[in-house]
């Protein structure tokens, strides 16, 4: 073989390579958005913040999962949004999460002295209303780890999103402010926003309820 046909061999071999990255990059795209066409996952969180990094402040927290896609599309605000849950990683359907039932979103930071007042009332009303409303919180840092020692600390287990670009709450029209509540209907409207810092599950379980009515 001449060394023309050689350097021509070496050049295809290179490009079906490239080919072949790019196939699986893609794909891996696909599969991270949990199967909803367009949706893929936001890194909203460090760099430092690995798989390694976050194994054990994700052992220490030990956050029950966030909830399944269901069926139905769920809020259209959020549709297409897919983030973290700090549980374990998971890709998450937030608009899916978040149908066919009443929903609360809690929106904190690690950094913010109110929201680790409000945490723990947010875990109780939890408990109160059981499955009759799902109860979310939704950490606005890239500090995944900070986030989970801070749960860690307060003793407080409650299914929690990961979004450090604040996607879902720019897509709720929620103010900058922390915490803020979003009380969800059932049909996926948004029934009213609470920039404002709970400190008993009676304040939440009163303000939530009004805002159902």
């Amino acid at each position: 073989m001449t060394r023309s046909g050689r350097w021509t061999l070496v050049v295809v071999a290179a490009v079906a390579v490239l080919v072949a990255a790019l196939f699986v990059e893609l794909g891996d795209e696909r599969s991270a958005g949990g199967g909803t066409p367009g949706a893929q996952v936001a890194r909203a969180h460090r760099d430092a913040d690995t798989l390694q990094a976050l194994a054990g402040p994700r052992q220490r927290a030990d956050l029950p999962p966030c909830p399944a896609g269901g069926p139905k599309p769920g809020p259209a605000e959020l549709r297409g949004i897919v983030v973290e849950c700090a549980a374990d990683g998971a890709p998450v359907d937030v608009a899916r999460a978040l149908a066919g039932r009443p929903a609360v979103l809690n929106q904190w930071a690690y950094w913010c002295g109110p929201c680790a007042q409000e945490l723990p009332a947010m875990a109780d009303y939890r408990r109160r209303v059981g499955d009759d409303v799902t109860v979310l919180t939704v950490h606005q840092d890239e500090n995944e780890t900070a986030a989970l020692l801070r749960l860690a600390e307060l003793g407080v287990r409650l299914p929690t999103l990961q979004d450090g670009q604040r996607r879902i709450a720019a897509a709720l029209g929620v103010p900058n402010v922390m915490p803020a509540t979003v009380v969800l209907r059932a049909d996926g409207s948004v029934a009213k926003i609470l920039p404002q810092a709970f400190t008993t599950a009676d304040e939440i379980a009163a303000a939530v309820n009004s805002a159902l009515r």
